[in-house]
């Protein structure tokens, strides 16, 4: 079983920059595949970007292609979202995700942390 937490999110202003983190326990992440989810209020969730075990392969929804950069500290067991040039449609609930094959955008990933809000406002 994998616990992931979410931190990290909160109120920031348009153009600006927030970094979320996920710490994993009960089992070491350096297998699995990693990925970040956001889903807006009234609207399904969606997948944001996701990061092979190894951390060589990653993977953006074209959203936040250029704007946002996933990676991971194996040795921590924490996998991170830097996210920049935040614009208002940016807001959501992320949710950080886990899975011993892949993340990716049409995937159900395995294991799913509690959310972080984020709220950008204009």
């Amino acid at each position: 079983q994998v616990q992931l937490v979410e931190s990290g999110g909160g109120l920031v202003q348009a153009g600006g920059s927030l970094r979320l983190s996920c710490a994993a326990s009960g089992r070491t992440l350096s297998s699995y595949a990693m990925g970040w989810f956001r889903q807006a209020p009234g609207k399904e969730r969606e997948f944001v970007a996701s990061i092979n075990w190894s951390g060589r392969s990653t993977d953006y929804a074209s959203s936040v292609k250029g704007r946002f950069t996933i990676s991971r500290d194996n040795a921590k067991n924490t996998v991170y979202l830097q996210m920049n040039s935040l614009k208002p449609e940016d807001t959501a609930v992320f949710y950080c995700a886990a899975d011993p094959v892949k993340v990716t955008s049409t995937s159900l990933p395995r294991y799913w942390g509690q959310g972080t809000q984020v709220i950008v406002s204009s």
